[in-house]
């Protein structure tokens, strides 16, 4: 199935599907830990890009991505799009959150799609049972890894945001 093919069958699904390059991917269920880390995400970011020419979408918005397509849970895009539009092709900083299903996935092969993204400065994974954070910078020619612990802050310099790592568990359970 071409991209084209896709994009036309998945305006008659019901339901959401990826696609991988190849064939559609269904999209799965999530906890309430991750909806609570989403929504908080969500907050965070809406209300520091309030005023700002950034904006914040979640899950219910797809990119283009590596000659994919990929519904993130949060992204934050900053040049123009129509209102109408159904697909953003240069999103800015994108997250996911992980579950136990999701880890290959978002650490290899969303990361590699990620990275061969030129409009993409950040990916953040958020881990949904202990606070912690791992990130993909570019710098330059390089797509650098950061991990991100508990006390520390989430900076992003390219979206003008930060704020500490521990605003988006607040209301979800952790592990011990």
């Amino acid at each position: 199935m071409s991209l084209e093919e896709f994009l036309a069958w998945e305006e008659r699904q019901e339901l959401r599907f990826e696609f991988d390059g190849f064939q559609p991917v269904a999209m799965v269920g999530v906890t309430l830990a991750h909806s609570l880390i989403q929504h908080n995400l969500h907050l965070a970011l809406g209300n520091r890009l309030r005023g700002k020419p950034c904006r914040v979408v979640g899950s219910d918005m797809k990119i283009q991505v590596a000659g994919r397509i990929r519904y993130p849970d949060v992204f934050v895009f900053c040049s123009p799009v129509s209102s109408r539009s159904k697909l953003v092709t240069e999103p800015v900083v994108v997250f996911e959150i992980l579950s136990e299903s999701s880890i290959d996935q978002d650490y290899v092969v969303k990361n590699a799609e990620y990275e061969a993204t030129p409009s993409i400065q950040r990916y953040v994974i958020l881990e949904q049972t202990k606070m912690s954070a791992t990130q993909f910078i570019r710098q330059g020619d390089d797509w650098a890894p950061k991990n991100i612990p508990a006390e520390e802050w989430l900076r992003m310099p390219e979206i003008g945001v930060e704020f500490p790592l521990s605003e988006l568990y607040q209301g979800v359970e952790l592990a011990e």
